[in-house]
């Protein structure tokens, strides 16, 4: 489109894999421009429209990068009128022992990887909030942050300092949605169990015996709830976390 881009705009963090990559497509099929930002450049292979001019590297590990990354997208939205309908805070990272055989518990983590870990799953979310926040009120947008089931119950392959960054980010999305919400913004959180991604853990398929519907989820069924929480469809939905996750938390 030429001129002034009108189309909704989202701004995704955690887009070149597993759920970020199925809520690009997913918000592409219905017409809205993306913009995406990742620790990794634009893959040739992507399947969206105006991929490469609506990437953002950046590495959320980094505060000076963020605000970097902050001005560069308040730059690309000067084309649809500095209006920014939704923020999906979906990247993280959850480190693992090198030997891979045991998760990451809060004996034996080391501090700076505590710090990595809420730099990335907890601080960046709300500095883009913040440095998004007039973008995101003009357009009367939507937040939605990506925690964890790990965040609400000890998990057997989650490491503590994931854990304990995603139950942060649940409680700060309550805190959110009752301070942007007079601002016209709703922040809502999904909580995603155990997803069929590249990345699973060995032993997922003891866990899925325990799940009520007795399978793992798809990265499309919770691009879906992100696109819902982002949609008019929601209009009256704040402050809420949903659980995405085939009843494992009963």
């Amino acid at each position: 489109m030429t001129g002034s881009d009108q189309r909704k705009t989202l701004v995704l963090t955690g887009a070149s894999r597993g759920i970020g990559h199925a809520t690009v497509k997913r918000f592409s099929r219905e017409g809205w421009r993306v913009i995406t930002c990742s620790r990794q450049p634009f893959a040739e292979n992507c399947p969206w429209p105006a991929g490469p001019e609506d990437h953002i590297k950046v590495d959320l590990a980094d505060p000076e990068d963020v605000g970097v990354a902050v001005s560069e997208i308040r730059h690309r939205l000067e084309t649809n009128g500095g209006q920014l309908t939704a923020l999906v805070n979906n990247a993280g990272i959850s480190p693992k022992l090198s030997s891979g055989d045991g998760r990451m518990n809060s004996i034996d983590t080391p501090m700076h990887v505590w710090r990595d870990v809420f730099q990335v799953n907890f601080f960046a979310p709300i500095m883009l909030a913040r440095g998004l926040f007039k973008e995101l009120a003009l357009a009367k947008g939507s937040i939605v942050n990506v925690t964890s089931i790990a965040g609400t119950r000890v998990h057997p392959f989650a490491g503590t300092a994931y854990a304990t960054s995603k139950a942060a980010l649940g409680s700060l999305t309550r805190e959110m949605a009752a301070d942007f919400g007079p601002h016209g913004i709703r922040v809502n959180a999904i909580a995603p169990g155990e997803i069929d991604t590249a990345i699973l853990s060995p032993g997922t398929d003891k866990i899925v015996e325990g799940i009520p519907l007795r399978r793992l989820g798809s990265t499309a069924e919770v691009a879906d709830i992100i696109y819902f929480l982002c949609s008019g469809q929601s209009s009256y939905v704040n402050g809420a976390e949903i659980h995405i996750n085939g009843g494992q938390h009963v």
